[in-house]
């Protein structure tokens, strides 16, 4: 697949985009064995969600292309380390994590509003994330909502654990703010969404303002797989209120992520 100019355009100008047609069927089985592998045996990062009301099952896990080889090949092998390149306009492309999210069917948990970038261990602009719908995604089933053109506000908020979970909380940053209730007032804010069928991905940069509702459905699942991808501007970070699970004690605040936990897995012809 080939990324039109006003696709680009609108990822940089909104903060998230849908692209259709993205993951063929055969990746989209090699995905669905490997999801059914983790839901059956969690890898070292499982953080699945109790459901709010008792009903459904919200699995949750990340850095799971460490643990299995179908998640492995799809982040390297896909289309979407040579996408990333071409939305973020960069000559190469680094993994950074790749993450699970499962609402069965009756699953009412939200995922709060927030934006990513305050949850992870790296400074700098040219980050994304790929997130892979393998059902018919509706705003019925979970689909993910984004505020419009809010990766331009320059705004971190402040991590929170999106529900009762293994995880701990998140140490407080002096320097993000609460993130807004979106919920509350959806009329103040330029929400925007689109529908995706298997195969379909958004692309959604690290810093845009997104949540999903619940899955209501009651026999459609919502199995969402996202990868995130950097480019050539991103260092090491260990800010206050970064994910513990997704720091790397071999590097410094300011090194390249080039490692074996954030490998380098596309690069454009003749080098950097």
């Amino acid at each position: 697949m080939t990324l039109s100019r006003e696709d680009i355009e609108a990822f940089h100008a909104d903060g998230a985009i849908a692209l259709r047609r993205v993951v063929s069927t055969e990746w989209q089985r090699v995905l669905a064995d490997a999801i059914e592998d983790d839901i059956a045996n969690p890898g070292s990062f499982y953080h699945g969600y109790e459901p709010e009301d008792g009903q459904g099952r919200f699995h949750g896990n990340l850095r799971i292309w460490e643990f299995h080889d179908g998640f492995r090949r799809f982040c390297f092998e896909s289309p979407l380390p040579r996408m990333a390149a071409e939305i973020l306009g960069c000559r190469r492309i680094n993994l950074l994590y790749d993450q699970l999210f499962v609402k069965e069917p009756g699953t009412l948990n939200r995922t709060r509003w927030h934006n990513d970038q305050p949850y992870w261990p790296v400074d700098g602009h040219q980050i994304l994330s790929f997130w892979v719908a393998l059902d018919p995604t509706s705003a019925g089933t979970g689909a993910v909502e984004f505020v419009r053109g809010s990766h331009r506000w320059g705004r971190f908020f402040q991590p929170e654990v999106f529900g009762r979970t293994v995880l701990d909380g998140y140490e407080s940053n002096p320097d993000y703010e609460p993130a807004p209730d979106v919920e509350s007032a959806r009329a103040d804010y330029d929400i925007f969404s689109f529908d995706l069928e298997p195969g379909d991905v958004y692309a959604f940069h690290a810093l845009v303002l997104h949540g999903a509702g619940g899955n209501a459905s009651e026999r459609v699942r919502r199995r969402g797989y996202a990868v995130r991808y950097t480019g050539n501007d991103v260092t090491y970070s260990t800010r206050p209120g970064t994910n513990r699970d997704l720091r790397n004690s071999l590097l410094l605040d300011g090194d390249p992520l080039d490692s074996a936990q954030y490998p380098l897995v596309w690069q454009a012809e003749g080098g950097p």
